[in-house]
């Protein structure tokens, strides 16, 4: 039948057509990636993921980044940030406080509705975080990544196991460790499709202004106090000894 296509006619040409027609991954991950960075300033890893979305397509890449405020919070990020203002939280309770500096160009820009919201969503997220301790994963000290190191080498899970395959596992899980004591690496508290450090690269983009999250610190009630542990027997029967 004419226009049916036959084991020894047109089939391999009409399922090999659209393959023919798309960009291969090769080139997506490197040229195209390295010509969008350049055309927007964002970082690599999030030309590739824009690129991916919008597959392949140069124009769509660049509008994804705009969308995310990737693009122009990376032209921007080695502006100074010298201006910004210091953020609280005290949780409900009033057992988990916060205080957090966050850093930008102007104080203009820090009286702003959208740098104060973003300075509140900071501080909450380190009132729901107790295990992060430092801004970012760079702020971590070198003997923390030995230490966990030295830990790890020595779980039973890895007995008997090649030394590169060793190397591997204790490595991701030194880069998971690390991660969960970084406040940028954590997932977003209202939206745990991103990280903080996405977060604020979105609000970066959006004001037209460098912002760094700089300092923190997290006060937990009660921490560091000893409390005596008492009896209540042994106290019941010395008042009643006593009263006797």
């Amino acid at each position: 039948m004419p226009g049916v296509p036959s084991c020894s006619g047109p089939l391999i040409t009409t399922f090999t057509l659209p393959f023919l027609l798309s960009p291969p991954m090769a080139e997506i991950s490197a040229k195209l990636v390295k010509e969008l960075r350049e055309k927007t300033g964002a970082g690599m890893m999030d030309c590739k993921k824009a690129l991916g979305e919008s597959a392949g397509d140069m124009g769509k890449a660049a509008e994804w980044l705009r969308q995310k405020g990737i693009a122009t919070a990376e032209k921007k990020a080695g502006r100074t940030a010298a201006e910004g203002a210091i953020g609280s939280y005290i949780h409900t309770g009033a057992r988990v406080g916060v205080l957090v500096e966050v850093n930008c160009e102007t104080d203009f820009v820090a009286r702003g509705d959208v740098f104060q919201e973003l300075l509140r969503n900071v501080a909450m997220q380190i009132a729901a975080c107790p295990n992060v301790e430092y801004v970012s994963t760079e702020e971590i000290p070198a003997a923390i990544a030995d230490r966990e190191k030295q830990i790890e080498m020595g779980r039973d899970d890895l007995a008997g196991k090649p030394d590169k395959m060793k190397e591997k596992i204790v490595e991701g899980r030194i880069g998971k460790r690390l991660k969960e004591l970084a406040l940028l690496e954590q997932p977003f508290i209202k939206d745990s499709s991103i990280t903080v450090a996405e977060l604020v690269k979105q609000v970066a983009g959006k004001i037209g202004e460098n912002i760094q999250v700089r300092r923190f610190t997290r006060y937990t009630l009660g921490e560091g106090i000893e409390v005596e542990q008492t009896d209540f027997a042994a106290e019941v029967a010395a008042i009643t000894g006593k009263a006797a």
